[in-house]
């Protein structure tokens, strides 16, 4: 049973594509690296993907998920960061009520840095199909008053990230995706 994380690199204009999607693809690192030096050790496979291709089609992913999707009833959850890693305030989530639950009782441990919130449908190119065949789905929620300052021009730059804004992004990802893959059971579908 795996539990995907995820961000893409992708820059296909003018810019490095640090901040689009360099971040979702470091704090899905980041998140997977801090389970390991932990030693936790969850029930389930923690996978991380790089996708590739995004803007050109989502090439990347829909190979990937030809690839896997005679799997599609292990992968207990899809998580892809897309929108830069700023100020984080919670998880897109598409999946029914009952895991929409689980995931906000999950969201209360991250209330000491004031990061609970979850809202309707999570958003990720990457993760569609696997949303679309009803496999839950989170996407990271930050701050998004200063992305288009960035988003594909030659301002996105590893100047743009912030490392304590990244932390925190980190944290988000590391707690949601360990706590999931540690639990009895997979989320509800």
């Amino acid at each position: 049973q795996i539990v995907l994380v995820s961000g893409h690199l992708d820059s296909w204009d003018v810019g490095q594509g640090a901040m689009d999607d360099g971040g979702g693809a470091f704090i899905s690192w980041e998140a997977l690296s801090l389970i390991k030096d932990l030693g936790l050790r969850p029930k389930r496979t923690l996978r991380l993907v790089l996708w590739t291709a995004e803007e050109q089609g989502g090439i990347g992913a829909e190979q990937y998920y030809q690839l896997h999707k005679e799997n599609i009833s292990n992968f207990d959850i899809v998580m892809e960061s897309d929108e830069g890693t700023f100020k984080p305030s919670g998880l897109g989530f598409t999946g029914n009520a009952k895991a929409r639950d689980i995931v906000k009782e999950i969201m209360t441990l991250l209330q000491p840095i004031n990061v609970t919130d979850v809202y309707d449908n999570a958003d990720g190119t990457d993760i569609d199909h696997w949303m679309r065949e009803g496999v839950p789905g989170a996407s990271l929620r930050d701050d998004l008053s200063k992305y288009f300052w960035f988003h594909h021009s030659q301002g996105d730059t590893m100047t743009v990230q912030d490392p304590n804004q990244m932390n925190l992004c980190a944290a988000v990802w590391t707690v949601v995706s360990y706590v999931i893959a540690d639990m009895e059971e997979m989320l509800p579908r």
